[in-house]
């Protein structure tokens, strides 16, 4: 038998390894800064500066930690164990660096882009079209990579861990391309080509999975790896992780609609999301337990090994999750939770423990092994595990005794039958010391990465150069395609990757035919509503700053049919509304009240007077001031193309619409500014600003034509066209 000698590649491994490590840092302190917006609204040198709004920074946030940090921690783990369980060299090393490179520069383009208000607004997938397109090369590069390696591998039997990132990558490829179709409009402009309740659909159909397939199959491949390494013991049970496999890829793709219960979205959608959320259960505690129960006979190694101890806490955080989620999804818990804090503590117990322990773990495990030494202190990484575990604590507790605050504010009644709580703003006073108590727990946890990267650096100075390290092993025998007599289907299905891949492909694609293609194509799972007209060209320009600013971020625009809501709220959302929304802009969260209904219910002056100071209007309130959008002049010169992109996806804008776009807008917004002018406060402020600039010598924008009157025609418009149908019944 020919031994063959060959080298892995450890280089792109520390790469990505540094990577993870800084944009971890990144993105945490973005975090840590939103928490501490959250109460302190107005902070000094913050306050009034655009790129650093919260509504600009949270999709900042979400990405850094998802895609810079929890990603570049999978391709480190997955290039680190791919090459060993294969017993081959990447596929290439040019593939490599591109990998890597391309993703560092997606990562710093949506740095930059974000705060600037380059924005689609879809949860975990904000970033604009030349982005998506990168990603998806990006995301090619990696698959060939991985399947080429897969190819050329002196190991027969794939591996358990191989089986996951397989299905990672085929999934998150179908998820990306889905739901990333869009028109674009300009350079950094585009509009999604589903609207309403259809891109909803498609939406949560990405953004579950993309918590499925990019925050957990990855990871649990990576656990599947490193925790029996880390061990120096087997995997629990093979035939358990045959059934996780399966089970767990072929279930999750279906639970997306869990997250639009109550909704707009048509009830037979809802019902099987509800149903195969509930179903996810097993399989994700079947990993679980097949995780934890790989350390039995070794809980003596536990107690004193670190690495052994953030895996342990990881797995327990991705069972806690796994319970919770399907939990969640049942209609009576998720009317409660639903918009609530409750939602952001259960998506944290996940990032923090499942996927940030896990990561840590992980670097502690190969930054010793890549840099051929000890890790620096045992001590400083027991600290750090200690530190992070109460930061989880302190984060997650009071959020979700946040959540249950509001639920119940929200829903309670007098005797009279009016709303105990009729001001929303008496529920954010109630959980501000919830607030304080999560930044003190991102603190903690981000306190306990900055040991982590001291320790990384010091064990880093007294190791030696990474050097790739020379391995050997047989090189692989041509045997029979066929099931050889007394071998198992899924151990010939092992040793057989491209029908393993053709198979994983088709679990995964059948929930999301099942789901989208019926409501993207039958109509009538759609109504419409004779009333409801296209936006002004004025309220799409107020709409597209709405998107730049992340409004969707703190505001719902969905009114479930509870009573309560209806009665805070107004008449209760319908699907035929939301007929020319590209995007759609539910929310998933109420920082603040919904807004669906907020047309005609304040006047201009009160909008206008908001967005420059809104506790001037709302005393207690925690919404950021946007005095930009009262100064910055509205950029009309897109109007046309944008009005040409809608019709093309379905709008019925007519050419004589078109044409005449630029008048339209003038004349709404010269209605608007007069409305305005019925505030004393308002002429002096406005005169004086005029007499400054013409002192001055400075162009004089005239109010008709600043950002601020299109973002009040558009929020005058909300819910109104359902009234209008009322009106003539």
């Amino acid at each position: 038998m020919e031994i063959q000698q060959f080298h892995y590649d450890n280089k792109i491994v520390k790469n990505f390894l540094y990577a993870t490590m800084l944009w971890g840092v990144v993105g945490m302190l973005v975090g840590l800064l939103l928490a501490f917006l959250f109460i302190f609204p107005d902070m000094k040198y913050l306050s009034g500066v655009s790129w650093l709004s919260f509504g600009r920074l949270r999709p900042l946030h979400t990405n850094a930690v998802i895609f810079a940090f929890v990603g570049n921690a999978i391709f480190a783990g997955v290039y680190y164990s791919t090459q060993r369980l294969l017993k081959a060299r990447m596929f290439s090393d040019a593939l490599s660096k591109i990998n890597f490179w391309g993703w560092q520069l997606i990562i710093v383009g949506a740095a930059i882009t974000l705060p600037l208000g380059y924005t689609t607004s879809k949860e975990y997938a904000e970033l604009e079209w030349p982005f998506d397109i990168a990603i998806a090369v990006i995301w090619v590069v990696f698959g060939w990579n991985l399947i080429g390696t897969i190819l050329k591998r002196r190991q027969r039997h794939l591996y358990v861990a191989i089986w996951f990132y397989l299905a990672t990558f085929v999934t998150v490829a179908v998820l990306h391309i889905f739901n990333s179709l869009e028109l674009p409009v300009s350079a950094l402009k585009s509009y999604s080509v589903y609207a309403g309740v259809q891109d909803a659909l498609v939406q949560w159909w990405y953004g579950h999975n993309a918590v499925a397939f990019f925050l957990t199959t990855p990871f649990l491949g990576l656990m599947y790896y490193f925790v029996p390494k880390a061990a120096n013991r087997p995997v629990y049970s093979y035939r358990l992780s045959i059934v996780h496999f399966w089970s767990l890829i072929f279930i999750y793709i279906w639970a997306g609609p869990h997250h639009l219960l109550y909704t707009a979205l048509p009830e037979w959608a809802q019902n099987l999301g509800v149903a195969f959320s509930v179903m996810l259960l097993m399989p994700s505690w079947g990993g679980m337990i097949n995780g934890l129960l790989t350390l039995r006979g070794a809980w003596d190694k536990v107690r004193t090994d670190p690495v052994l101890k953030f895996m342990v806490v990881a797995i327990t955080g991705y069972g806690m999750a796994t319970f919770e989620g399907p939990t969640l999804s049942l209609k009576n818990v998720n009317a409660i939770a639903h918009f609530t804090d409750w939602i952001i503590a259960h998506v944290h117990v996940g990032a923090l423990a499942w996927n940030g322990f896990l990561t840590f773990g992980m670097i502690y495990f190969l930054v010793p092994k890549l840099f051929k030494t000890k890790l620096y202190s045992l001590g400083l990484a027991n600290l750090h595990f200690w530190i992070g575990t109460l930061g989880i604590i302190m984060y997650a507790l009071p959020m979700y005794v946040a959540g249950f605050t509001q639920a119940s504010m929200w829903k309670q009644f007098n005797p009279d039958g009016t709303l105990t709580y009729g001001n929303f703003l008496e529920t954010v006073t109630e959980i501000m010391p919830m607030y304080w108590m999560r930044a003190i727990g991102g603190t903690l946890f981000i306190t306990g990465m900055l040991i982590m990267i001291y320790n990384v650096i010091v064990t880093i100075k007294q190791g030696s150069k990474v050097e790739d390290d020379l391995a050997e092993a047989p090189a692989l025998e041509r045997v029979t395609k066929k099931r050889t007599s007394g071998e198992g289907w899924h151990t010939w299905l092992e040793r057989r990757p491209i029908q393993l891949t053709i198979l994983a492909t088709v679990a995964i694609l059948i929930g999301g035919i099942v789901q989208i293609v019926p409501t993207i194509m039958v109509k009538s799972n759609i109504p419409t509503i004779a009333s409801v007209q296209p936006y002004s060209p004025l309220e799409l320009e107020g709409r597209d700053i709405y998107i730049r600013e992340g409004c969707v971020g703190c505001h719902s625009q969905m009114i479930r049919p509870f009573r309560s809501e209806v009665e805070r709220y107004g008449e209760y959302s319908k699907a035929g509304e939301y007929v020319y929304d590209h995007p759609f802009l539910w929310g998933s969260k109420r920082t603040g009240p919904d807004l669906h209904r907020i047309g005609g219910k304040y006047s201009d002056n009160w909008h206008f007077n908001h967005m420059y100071d809104p506790q001037s209007t709302s005393s207690g309130s925690i919404m950021p001031r946007y005095p930009w959008l009262i100064k910055n002049e509205l950029n009309k010169s897109d109007i046309e193309a944008k009005m040409e992109a809608m019709v093309a996806l379905g709008v019925p804008y007519s050419e004589e619409d078109i044409a005449n776009a630029q008048a339209n807008m003038l004349e709404q917004g010269s209605r608007i500014e007069e409305n305005l002018y019925s505030d004393p406060d308002f002429v002096t402020a406005y005169e004086a600003d005029k007499k400054y600039a013409v002192e001055n010598g400075e162009e004089f924008v005239e109010m008709k034509n600043r950002e601020i009157v299109a973002v009040i025609a558009y929020l005058q418009r909300l819910g109104t066209d359902i009234h209008v149908e009322t009106a003539q019944n």
